[in-house]
């Protein structure tokens, strides 16, 4: 009975024994944390009192594993293979808190908290997500359809268009773990003068307008445009073959009438023909004269 008695005695002392020598691991959860790239993000551990040792234990995507420590009985801290952007700072009636700046894509991950109390040992998880805000660039292609495009974001951005629905998507991953997101309108509504494009981002949400495509009213203005270049194109062609028609007339009407050479020596020779003829008459009159004076009266020529 009382070796009996002696056992339950050792069973409780080692049950005991075990309850205090465990490790009471009090979880707070895990958090979703998101933050901009550029901002800077604060994680906080849970206040306790009397606190004996605390850790922050790293696991970034990019890069090994980091750990920031600091142990009360000693008042010193530990820093294992953190960056400069890690900036932790400890005080009691604050609680411990970590503050990374200017948080980058390399800087996602987990993120956790060791606290060792006199009343057990709490921990508390963060998954820091780094949000990178889409860059939103509104073209016209080559075949005058709009064109949206939302570059670099992460996640992916959501693109729509306002009253349009005919529309493809594309999506390009890059090594940094952004997503170009391109969204190009098929067909375009004639009644809507601009064409507007919204993108939907956890980091934000934009909106841009363009005019691609013509509607009705533009085309009947450039129906009417194109017309009446025409008009004035062919108008002044006329103007110029008239001015250029009247002008050779007045010319034919000015020229004077060409000659014919062989005629201008005719003219030439005439008034010497007319001189000689005229000699050779007083030459025969003055020898007629002077013959009848010479000859006798009856060889005279008959008059």
């Amino acid at each position: 009975m009382k070796a009996g008695t002696n056992m339950k005695i050792s069973g409780k002392t080692v049950y005991m024994f075990v309850l205090l020598t465990i490790i009471v691991m009090r979880s707070g959860g895990n958090n979703e944390v998101s933050v901009t790239v550029g901002d800077s993000s604060v994680l906080t551990c849970p206040l306790k009192p009397n606190i004996n040792m605390l850790t922050w234990k790293i696991y970034p995507k990019v890069g090994g594993p980091c750990n920031l420590g600091y142990r009360a009985d000693t008042n010193t801290t530990d820093r294992t293979n953190c960056s400069d952007s890690m900036n932790w700072k400890f005080r009691p009636d604050l609680g411990p808190v970590l503050e990374i700046k200017q948080v980058g894509i390399a800087q996602e991950g987990n993120y956790i908290c060791e606290l060792v109390t006199p009343e057990g040992n709490f921990h508390r998880t963060y998954h820091l997500t780094v949000l990178v805000p889409p860059r939103l660039s509104l073209f016209c292609d080559e075949h005058g359809k709009p064109v949206c495009e939302a570059a670099a974001g992460k996640p992916p951005a959501q693109v729509s268009w306002l009253l349009e629905s005919n529309s493809s998507l594309e999506e390009e991953s890059h090594d940094n773990g952004t997503v170009t997101v391109l969204s190009r309108l098929t067909a375009c509504d004639t009644n809507v003068t601009d064409t507007t494009c919204m993108v939907f981002h956890p980091a934000g949400s934009w909106s841009e307008s363009i005019a691609c495509c013509p509607s009705d009213k533009k085309n009947s203005i450039l129906y009417v445009s194109i017309t009446l270049c025409l008009l004035s194109i062919m108008t002044f062609m006329a103007v110029i073959y008239y001015i250029k028609l009247h002008s050779n007339r007045l010319c034919h009407k000015t020229m004077p009438p060409e000659t014919d050479p062989i005629q201008n020596d005719t003219m030439e020779v005439e008034p010497y023909t007319t001189y000689v003829q005229k000699e050779n008459v007083i030459y025969n009159s003055v020898s007629d004269l002077t013959v009848g004076q010479n000859l006798p009266q009856e060889l005279w020529p008959e008059t």
